[in-house]
């Protein structure tokens, strides 16, 4: 009876840790298979992980009811419950002062889901907080992240060159859990809904392996921290991510400044070196990461795009172009003025494009036979921002941004609300939202108000990661805090093109960083640091 009392006891002290781990095992690595419909034609499903974490944090309420966790310690508290207010505001201006929401059931009840989902992701941050007291218990957290990224590596590469299965959320078909594999081009997604979110986990994951890796200073580094970080870094050129390579190499950089700060500028600046070398290497030898780069940065187009479709000036008359007489025999291909590029010009095809696939319309068939109707192929055309930058830098420049803009004029202080901004009128319901850009989606989202509330809750972690820079002791625990500032800063790098926050597979771990990072700071207090 005495060890069932016991085992009981010891079930109620580690109860929070061991469901933290378990969570930060199965978000990541469990597929986004769909249990039940949300909302009728909406890509957004309700899946394992929403019913997990929800019973999750059943379990930390009823903890705090029992006085076992404190609200209170946390100083995140008050950041998150002030963003979480202005979004509730928002959402109520969004519905009756702007009224870019219809006070139909099925728009309500979409905003609200966005603003819900917020609160989901957020409440990691407390749970996290409550579960870590001792360096010991991050230590078994860092190493089930390690055995995370070491399977999410294994299945990407199983997914790129054995046909394992792919289950993505890319659209509402495939979101319905269909098996697919990927195609000659495709990126790789791993067990993520997409090869963007996994990149991103990535960004996070390498920068908390980099301090890992660096933390001891002259000492001994861990040749198992080393196999992981190589294997996160795998797993990030295999998804070919532009924006994530560079986040990458910022969360990284801000490492090192880190470290550096209490093993000297001079350690801190060969290391840099060395690793900027060895990952612009390894990015321009392996993959197809160097090729979508290529792709951007194609200077002659870029020009001709920003003089014809930005500054819309005439192209050239190429009429008189002609040569002849004496002027010909001097005359080369440089003499004559470069023809404007256009998006029908010989059937190309943007560098991202590798297969001109019809669209599939509703086409009425002969007159005098039953409304029927069937598949015709209806050529694709692609805006000029496609043939210079590529097709997913095109969607942005030419819809989704500035529609992200047009919901921040509509109520500059608190935006049109969750779930407006794709929308091309008011009564449209969209199945999915996307700006792929987290700073206009929160501006367009939620303004200027919603903005500053949640970025400075971001601003605030690094702030306290300087400010605590000299009082965390333990060589340990002053890495992970390092490293989460590098995956913050990496992050925010990858929020300029893809919305990442709300990216449940990445929120959800980021919020779990958040909360392990100001226990950090707990731990780190006069007369609580472990000897």
């Amino acid at each position: 009876m005495k060890h069932i009392k016991k085992l009981f006891q010891w079930l109620d002290r580690h109860l929070l840790e061991l469901l933290s781990g378990f969570l930060l095992v199965l978000i990541p690595l469990y597929p986004k298979w769909p249990l039940a419909d949300v909302l009728p034609g909406y890509i957004v499903r309700l899946r394992l992980d929403d019913v997990l974490v929800l019973l999750v944090y059943i379990v930390w309420g009823i903890q705090l009811v029992r006085k076992k966790v404190n609200l209170r310690e946390n100083p995140l508290t008050g950041p998150i419950l002030i963003y979480l207010g202005i979004g509730l505001l928002s959402s109520l201006s969004a519905l009756f002062v702007t009224h870019t929401v219809p006070l139909q059931r099925i728009h309500v009840a979409k905003l609200f889901l966005h603003w819900g989902r917020r609160i989901e992701y957020m409440s990691l941050a407390f749970v996290f907080f409550s579960a870590f007291r001792t360096p010991r218990q991050l230590r078994r957290l860092v190493s089930l992240l390690g055995l995370v990224v070491i399977a999410s590596t294994i299945y990407g590469l199983g997914q790129k060159y054995l046909q394992w299965p792919v289950y993505s959320t890319m659209n509402r078909e495939f979101a319905k859990g269909w098996r697919l594999v990927l195609t000659e081009h495709a990126r790789v997604p791993s067990t993520f809904a997409g090869h963007y979110d996994f990149a991103a986990f990535n960004v996070l994951a390498l920068a908390l392996l980099s301090a890992l890796m660096f933390y001891a200073g002259k000492g001994k580094v861990s040749k198992r921290v080393i196999i992981v970080f190589v294997a996160a870094f795998v797993s990030l050129l295999l998804t070919a991510s532009r924006t994530s390579f560079i986040a990458y190499l910022v969360a990284v950089s801000v490492v090192i400044v880190l470290l550096s700060v209490r093993s000297g500028w001079k350690w801190g600046t060969g290391r840099w070196v060395v690793i900027m070398a060895l990952s612009l290497a390894g990015m321009l030898s392996f993959g197809d990461l160097s090729q979508r780069y290529a792709h951007f940065f194609r200077i002659t187009e870029l020009k001709e795009y920003i003089t014809y479709e930005i500054l819309k000036k005439s192209p050239p008359d190429l009429s008189s172009a002609g040569m002849t007489g004496d002027l010909a025999l001097v005359y080369t291909e440089t003499d004559q003025p470069p023809i404007p590029f256009t998006p029908d010009m010989n059937g190309q095809l943007p560098p991202d494009v590798y297969e001109n696939i019809p669209l599939a319309f509703p086409q009425s068939t002969i007159a005098g036979e039953a409304e029927a109707s069937s598949l015709a192929g209806k050529p694709r055309t692609y805006s000029p921002a496609a043939f210079t930058f590529g097709l997913s830098s095109a969607i942005r420049f030419d819809a989704l941004w500035p529609r992200a803009v047009e919901g921040f004029l509509a109520n500059p202080l608190l935006g049109s609300g969750y779930s407006t901004l794709v929308k091309t009128q008011t009564t449209e319901f969209t199945e999915a939202e996307s700006t792929d850009n987290d700073y206009l989606r929160a501006l367009g989202e939620t303004g200027v108000l919603g903005f500053l509330s949640f970025y400075g809750i971001l601003g605030y972690a690094l702030a306290m990661i300087w400010k605590n820079k000299d009082r965390i002791k333990n060589q340990f625990l002053f890495a992970v805090s390092a490293g989460i500032g590098g995956a913050i800063v990496g992050l925010l790098v990858n929020g300029a093109y893809i919305d990442i926050f709300e990216a449940s597979k990445v929120a959800y771990p980021f919020w779990a960083m958040m909360g392990v990072l100001f226990a950090i700071f707990k731990m780190s207090e006069p007369m609580k640091e472990e000897k």
